[in-house]
């Protein structure tokens, strides 16, 4: 029989032992974080690091820049053959091209056509000959799929695709999903600027914050959530500034350059894949046309913070006062 003090000291180690789990590690050209609670924190550790080896996993799957990756195998040769594949980036590619449809074209994969000549780090843009040559080659339609088969093929040469504006939403997702079958109820696993999250913080919401776009390290607006996506696309993840213009990885594909009139289009919804893409779209489409298609998407809403600093909130948000952040 178990006596008073028995119980209290039970009472005692159990709250000793359960705590929060957390590290961040760099993957995917950006930082993968995972912050759990755990009841016990070796299991607690164990599932965070299953969740970092999916990460690593997706990663050399996706990765534009490993040449052993899937994608660069379809990016070398699907222009003339077709490549099969698995049927996991055979289904992201599908989603992808979708979404494509969703959006008319503002989400689109073949942006890496003039992408591929950025490099952010060494301040390199393409010029406009070469826009204006790889432009060409920007047409999700360019991408035909054999289901049948599990076959990717290009309609064009110079077709290239790049899965950044859904890979890291599908990342995150599918760390929650290795987290719930670790048992985890709460947690939060995010990829640069798209986060899951599992459950609430123990009692009380996640509060999630949106960056101030033009003051590094502030907070713009915070959010709080539970059980929910968030995803944030904005012009100050990979960029650099020349002559007064700032060069973006964010390509507007019917002009090949990158996109205007947005500084941040953050979404939230039930899935971290959609949300991630979604963002992509709202920050090209623009403050009205991308809110307008927000509004037709159930279960989604969306803040986007133009390039005056304007806050726009999509109808299901609730505005509060006049909010300007330039």
């Amino acid at each position: 029989m178990l006596t008073l003090a028995t119980l209290l000291l039970l009472s005692s180690w159990s709250a000793a032992v359960a705590e929060w789990v957390r590290d961040a590690r760099p993957l995917m050209g950006t930082e993968v974080s995972v912050h759990l609670w755990s009841d016990e924190p070796e299991a607690g550790q164990r599932a965070l690091e299953d969740v970092f080896d999916e990460a690593a996993r997706i990663d050399r799957l996706m990765s534009t820049y490993k040449d052993e990756s899937e994608i660069s195998e379809i990016n070398r040769v699907a222009a003339d053959r077709p490549v099969a594949v698995g049927n996991e980036l055979f289904g992201l590619i599908q989603r992808s091209l979708d979404i494509s449809v969703l959006t008319l074209g503002a989400f689109d994969i073949t942006y890496d056509s003039v992408g591929q000549h950025y490099d952010f780090r060494s301040r390199q843009r393409p010029d406009a000959d070469t826009v204006e040559s790889e432009l060409a080659n920007i047409d999700y339609r360019y991408v035909r799929l054999d289901r049948a088969a599990g076959t990717v093929c290009f309609q064009k040469q110079g077709v290239r695709i790049n899965l950044g504006g859904i890979a890291k939403g599908y990342v995150v997702e599918r760390g929650v999903e290795i987290l719930r079958k670790h048992g985890i109820e709460n947690a939060i696993v995010t990829a640069g600027g798209d986060s899951r999250l599992l459950g609430d913080r123990r009692g009380r919401p996640w509060v999630v914050g949106i960056r101030d776009p033009r003051n590094d390290g502030q907070v713009a607006i915070s959010v709080p959530l539970a059980d929910e996506a968030i995803s944030t696309s904005g012009d100050y993840e990979r960029y650099f500034d020349e002559d007064g213009t700032r060069y973006h990885h964010i390509i507007q594909p019917s002009t090949g350059n990158p996109a205007s009139g947005v500084h941040s289009a953050t979404v939230f919804g039930p899935d971290a894949v959609f949300t991630d893409a979604l963002s992509t779209s709202v920050f090209v489409m623009g403050v009205d046309k991308g809110l307008t298609l927000i509004a037709t998407l159930p279960d989604y809403e969306s803040i986007v913070i133009d390039s005056n600093g304007n806050v726009y909130y999509s109808d299901g948000l609730q505005q509060p006062e006049a909010e300007s952040f330039e």
